[in-house]
Parts: structure tokens; C-alpha cells; sequence
């Protein structure tokens, strides 16, 4: 120990121990800085070049959303001619996969409300006289658009998506239908079948499905889809392949719902820019034996109950039987039975 001591007393020693510290702190000084300049050029590179591995999906999934889009929308038939052909067009063999519950907005707050308010639209102007499976069908498919990375991953997205363009997903939000005051009754109902799809039911006959149209028109993008369910006077499809399939459904909800403000100007320049042959040309040929005179102001979703009374939709006014009334009824009736004296004048009268 004596001798350790003496030599760290060395000047000699203690300079060369004093270069050594020196260096060691050097060394691991410039390492610090190599590391802290490695791990900023990463994450500049991370924030500035999109993720090698996602840009493939992303073509993919912009080239899914336009397989019904531009040419593949057009109408190619309308009325008795396109049944005919949509019954041709055979339904889709394989499993049915159903779709996950959803589940993911929480049921308090703006967000859900909001939600809440596009899915009842959705389901109220475009299925309000379908039957509930037929309603529960289309709530499903926004949801499951929501799920799918093709689609906006919102509600409100998806629903409104295109409506300010003239050819939109859901045709209520840009033709004009949402001029028209909803029946209170058909909205509850809807509202309701939206909060419980909100809050995880699934429709499960139509599975995975991701579009639908009327029996009563045939797009071109029928032959490119798997057709799956028919419900009422809609038939549902999904994607052909893996993009329809459960895994495909992978997006997480945004965690934003907006409800798009109505441009009530701009619908109504829609409706007026509408021809008024070409509107009765399509009223009549949907609904035979039409029993008014179609005008632009009863442009509306096939499924929308709103407008004038056509007696060939088999509406039905709700007006209460009288005799099921009140005493007022019976009273008239009792006094209209007691003969013409009962409504004899008072003799004050002149």
C-alpha cells in the first residue's frame, strides 16, 4: 500500500492519470453527441419519408374506393328491365364473415352525438320504408366503411362523403333530400337502430358488405362486387377477395365526428338544375300508374317518404278512425240517431 501510495504522489503519475480522465470524458462526450445526431437524423427521416412499408396499401386502397366511382357508376338499366338483370347476377359463394362490433365512440360527448346524427340520416333517407333488417343492413355498411382503410374512419365521414360534389357516396346528401322535413315517427325509429349499431349490434346478413343499391337500378360496378344479401328493394356487396374479408376491416375510428353544415342554396340550385323530363321520365318508370303529376319539388331518395301522396307507394295517411275517438264521436252519433229534433233550432232563433 506504502508503495501504491508513493507512486500516485509521482507528478509524473498523477499527470498521466489526469490525461487519462481527460480522455475518457472526451470519448464519451463524443459518443453522447453521435448518438443524440443519429437518433435526430432518424426521426427527421421518420417525420419527412412516408413508411416504405404502408404506400403499396395505400394505392391499393384508393384503387378499391374507385371501383365505383367515375365510369363504374354509371346506371346501365332502370326500372322492371334492371330487376331483371340484378336477379341475374348471381350471389357470391364462400363464407360469410361478419363484421366486428363497434363500439369505439363513447357514448357521451359531442363526438357520439354527432356520430348519432349521421348514421340516423343515413339510415332514415336512404332506408326509412325498408324493412328493420333492410335499415340495420345500411347502418352496417357505414360502419363497416368506417373500419375499412378505403373509406374516411369516421361516421360523419363517411356518410358525407363527396356532398359537395355532384356525384356523392350516400345520394340524400347531394341531391336534395335533406331539404325535405323527415316524419317524426320513421326518424325515432331510425335513431334508434343508429344508437344501437353505435353501441355494438351488427347486422349480420350482410356481413362484410360495403355498398348497396335498389333493385330497381343496375351500376356498372354490380359486376365487379360480390354480391351477398338482398333485403327489401336493396341488394348488398363487399369487395371481391381478401379486401372483403374480416381482416381487411383494420381502421381505427379518427376520433373526430363533424356534421357538415347544409348548403340549403346550393341543394336547391341541384334540384332546379334538374329536367323536368327527365324527372318524369324516371318517376314514371319506377313507379307505374302514377297517380300525381311528378315535379322537381318531389326529387327525393327512392327511399325518402317526404313529398306528395302516390297512392302506388301504398302510403297511408295518419289520420285516427273516428269512431275509435273520443266521446265527441259517439255524442254526434247518438244525437243524429234521436232524429232531426235534436237538431231543432232554439225557438229564440229568428
Amino acid at each position: 500500500m506504502t508503495m501504491l501510495a508513493d507512486l500516485a504522489r509521482r507528478p509524473q503519475v498523477r499527470k498521466l492519470a489526469s490525461w487519462l480522465v481527460l480522455g475518457l470524458s472526451a470519448a464519451v462526450l463524443w459518443a453522447g453527441l453521435q448518438a443524440v445526431v443519429a437518433w435526430d437524423a432518424k426521426a427527421a427521416a421518420e417525420r419527412f419519408r412516408p413508411p416504405a412499408e404502408t404506400s403499396p396499401s395505400v394505392a391499393a386502397d384508393r384503387q378499391l374506393a374507385g371501383m365505383t366511382l367515375g365510369a363504374q357508376a354509371k346506371v346501365l338499366e332502370k326500372g322492371g328491365q334492371a330487376q331483371v338483370l340484378n336477379d341475374q347476377i348471381k350471389f357470391a359463394t364462400g363464407p360469410l364473415d361478419a363484421a366486428a362490433r363497434f363500439n369505439a365512440i363513447p357514448a357521451t360527448g359531442s363526438d357520439h352525438a354527432n356520430a348519432l346524427t349521421c348514421l340516423t340520416q343515413a339510415i332514415y333517407y336512404e332506408a326509412a320504408s325498408e324493412p328493420l333488417a333492410g335499415r340495420r343492413a345500411v347502418a352496417q355498411v357505414v360502419l363497416n366503411r368506417v373500419r375499412h382503410p378505403a373509406y374516411p374512419n369516421s361516421v360523419c365521414g363517411v356518410v358525407f362523403e363527396g356532398h359537395r360534389l355532384r356525384v356523392c357516396q350516400f345520394s340524400f346528401t347531394c341531391d336534395g333530400s335533406l331539404l325535405r322535413s323527415p316524419s317524426r315517427r320513421l326518424w325515432q325509429e331510425a335513431e334508434k337502430i343508429a344508437r344501437s349499431a353505435l353501441a355494438g349490434s351488427v347486422e349480420r346478413s350482410v356481413g362484410t358488405a360495403t355498398h348497396y343499391h335498389a333493385d330497381y337500378v343496375l351500376p356498372r360496378w354490380a359486376y365487379t362486387l360480390d354480391k351477398v344479401e338482398s333485403i327489401g328493394r336493396h341488394l348488398f356487396y363487399r369487395f371481391p377477395g381478401r379486401a372483403g374479408r374480416a381482416t381487411a376491416f383494420r381502421a381505427r375510428w379518427s376520433g373526430n365526428e363533424f356534421v357538415p353544415g347544409i348548403d340549403r342554396t346550393r341543394l336547391a340550385a341541384v334540384l332546379d338544375a334538374q329536367p323536368d323530363d327527365e324527372l318524369i321520365a324516371l318517376d314514371a318508370d319506377l313507379t307505374p300508374g302514377l297517380t300525381v303529376v311528378p315535379a322537381r319539388s318531389d326529387r327525393h331518395a327512392p327511399a325518402d317518404i317526404g313529398g306528395r301522396l302516390d297512392t302506388t307507394k301504398q302510403w297511408r295517411l295518419a289520420i285516427p278512425d273516428p269512431a275509435q275517438a273520443s266521446g265527441g264521436y259517439r255524442a254526434t252519433h247518438a244525437a243524429q240517431a234521436g232524429g232531426i229534433e235534436a237538431f231543432a233550432l232554439p225557438t229564440d232563433v229568428p
